[in-house]
């Protein structure tokens, strides 16, 4: 099994369907990252000689226990987290797209124990291989995680928002949502925690205490 990602579909245009083999070859990720992972899912699917099993995983936006290390890239909900500690108010990138408004970006938000759950079940699935999207088959928005984040911390909402990052803005995506029905289709039947049921487990569990595995 290897990591692949949501940034490979790009602006979402040509959906974010894992189940056509040939996808990968008409998707124009936004940036290096995606084009790199899109390029690896396609080499995979390219090769005569293949394990017995194998599986390339599109994370979404996975968040939880231990992201300490990721720097920028860690979770919104991380960030936040910190921010709120520090200055009792958290900041959001304003929308840049007049079709959704600040704070109204949406993603598929997918809990890191989640995605343990998934990674353990091809372990012993052993069929089936290909290309497998790893969300939860639902958007939230950023507000969604921003007010979710201070309910878990038990304190008022304090929202601002601040301009996406030039060097980011023109690449960003507004709408990501995996589609889940392969996994499903292969007998994966556990649910996936929501939005408010990871965010507090991680706020409570985890980051209130410093807490490390």
């Amino acid at each position: 099994m290897y990591a692949s990602s949501g940034a490979t579909y790009g602006d979402g245009r040509l959906g974010y369907s894992d189940q056509d083999d040939a996808l990968p070859h008409q998707l124009r990720p936004l940036n290096p990252y995606g084009d790199s992972k899109n390029d690896f899912d396609k080499w995979a699917l390219a090769q005569e000689e293949k394990p017995y099993f194998w599986a390339g995983l599109k994370f979404f936006n996975v968040y939880g226990p231990n992201e300490y290390h990721k720097g920028r890239m860690a979770s919104v909900i991380l960030h936040a987290f910190r921010q709120i500690l520090e200055n009792g108010s958290m900041q959001l990138f304003r929308s840049h797209n007049p079709e959704y408004v600040d704070g109204g970006q949406m993603r598929d938000f997918v809990y890191v124990k989640d995605v343990v759950e998934v990674c353990y079940f091809l372990l012993h699935h052993r069929m089936h291989s290909g290309l497998y999207n790893l969300g939860t088959g639902q958007a939230r928005t950023f507000m969604d995680l921003a007010l979710n984040t201070f309910a878990a911390m038990d304190l008022p909402a304090d929202i601002r928002f601040r301009d996406t990052p030039e060097d980011i803005r023109d690449t960003y995506q507004y709408f990501t949502e995996a589609d889940m029905r392969k996994l499903r289709s292969i007998g994966y039947d556990r649910p996936f925690a929501s939005l408010e049921e990871g965010i507090r487990d991680y706020v409570q569990g985890y980051l209130v205490g410093g807490n490390y595995y």
